[in-house]
């Protein structure tokens, strides 16, 4: 629900991307004043979007720059996960005392009065595949789900909606959690915890204690489902009231891997074979086995939860296979954007490869994949900003080259490559320095992949 005291003001929403854009939209819809702001001339949310916000009753869209008296004036800012905390327009409102909301958290204060259900997914890699396989699953055992959240959809334009949701799967990112008081799943997922985000985060303690906010508002009736082989996981829910569950690919666990039969299980029930599951890696078997154990909790016989297993595919720019060129096998994991994502890549590797490294540094050193990639990388093609770093952390350790433009990467790993090799773009950065996001990076590379 929407509180008494913002109908009666005004309510800054900072950002106008996707995010700030539902939530504007979503505020003038439930009859509140919102005054909209962006530090761009041209916000992400494009021009069109911002026509639309200006045509709303109630709604003040102002570009290039904030109003901070006017923010500082407002019974609450929401805020979009882009924008830093210490960015002018938050640090205006909150030395005023205005509280601060994610979109996330207004969408959800809205939807809860539907009698949805939520399942969150956090951890720092496979949020969104999980995310993605829990909607799936949930689909197809018949029932309304959506995904939202980081995964893509904002939950406000969920909740703009007419349709009748029965769950929804959330991807929550560490920022969102940070201002997301109200917002409080039924069942949670951490699927795994590594350093991240340290260019925004002054330590990694203070990325974890972001990720801890998952479990601010847990109650008898939580169930939280978490990642068994991973100590850092484990110890961040010790406390939190409710039921967890484990997933592990080492050990017996309420969701687990049994190497020997090569076999995914729900406790001694066969969930389906290895073979059967058309994700690359073991991380992805860790993926489905959290998915398919928050999605037990929601009353789904296990025979569809194996079906809707066996008929998952890659997302794109997650390991997603593009095609082969000439015996060689490329492969976009565009969202490998921190080196754990990039470690889990590799590892999933079983054939020679040549690793495209590259992009925005994001505080952590490269010198940790040098060991991972003794044994099978035949090359690596360091770019972008980070170019210089990662090739004064590797090439000691492993064959590099250093590429310029995106086409010229691509030209390289073409020419390094054999037949019965891949080439992996896992680039352990953010995009940055060369692309709007990862998302972009990712289709540059399928486009020239596509055109060989």
């Amino acid at each position: 629900m929407i509180p008494d005291a913002w109908r009666r003001g005004e309510v800054a929403v900072v950002g106008l991307g996707k995010s700030g854009v539902a939530a504007t939209t979503l505020l003038a819809r439930e009859r509140v004043r919102v005054y909209a702001s962006d530090g761009a001339e041209q916000p992400y949310g494009g021009g069109a979007a911002l026509a639309a916000l200006r045509a709303l009753p109630g709604v003040t869209v102002e570009v290039g720059r904030h109003d901070l008296e006017r923010i500082r004036a407002a019974a609450a800012v929401v805020t979009s996960p882009g924008i830093p905390p210490g960015a002018p327009p938050l640090a205006a409102a909150r030395a005023a005392g205005v509280p601060i909301v994610s979109e996330l958290d207004l969408g959800f204060r809205v939807l809860r009065g539907t009698g949805v259900r939520c399942i969150a997914v956090t951890g720092t890699n496979g949020k969104t595949t999980t995310t993605a396989l829990v909607a799936h699953l949930l689909r197809t055992a018949g029932l309304r789900a959506e995904a939202a959240g980081n995964i893509g959809r904002p939950l406000a334009d969920v909740a703009l909606e007419p349709q009748r949701w029965q769950w929804l799967a959330v991807e929550v990112s560490s920022f969102q959690l940070h201002d997301s008081p109200q917002f409080a799943p039924d069942v949670g997922v951490l699927t795994n915890l590594a350093p991240d985000h340290l260019d925004r985060y002054p330590s990694v303690d203070a990325y974890y204690a972001d990720k801890r906010l998952l479990f601010r508002n847990a109650a008898a009736g939580s169930v939280w489902v978490l990642n068994g082989d991973d100590p850092p996981a484990l110890a961040l829910a010790a406390g939190a009231a409710g039921r967890a569950l484990r997933f592990s690919l080492r050990a017996s666990a309420d969701a687990w891997y049994d190497a020997a039969r090569r076999e995914l299980r729900l406790g001694a029930e066969r969930l389906l074979g290895r073979d059967e599951l058309r994700l690359l890696g073991d991380h992805n078997v860790a993926n489905a086995l959290a998915a398919a154990l928050a999605v037990r909790e929601t009353g789904v016989p296990l025979g569809r939860i194996t079906e809707g297993l066996r008929s998952f595919r890659a997302l794109p720019h997650r390991l997603e296979p593009v095609r082969e060129v000439g015996g060689i096998r490329w492969i976009n994991d565009s969202k490998a954007t921190n080196i754990a994502s990039t470690v889990v890549a590799v590892a999933a590797m079983d054939r020679p490869f040549v690793l495209l490294l590259g992009g925005r540094h994001k505080g952590e050193p490269y010198t940790q994949l040098g060991p991972l990639l003794k044994p099978q990388c035949r090359l690596v093609i360091a770019y972008g900003e980070a170019g210089p770093l990662i090739a004064q952390d590797l090439q000691e350790q492993v064959p590099l080259e250093r590429g310029t433009t995106f086409a010229d990467v691509v030209g390289r790993a073409r020419r390094a490559a054999r037949s019965g090799d891949a080439v992996l773009l896992s680039p352990a950065c953010s995009s940055y320095d060369m692309f709007k996001n990862y998302e972009e990076r990712g289709a540059v590379f399928r486009k020239l992949v596509e055109e060989m």
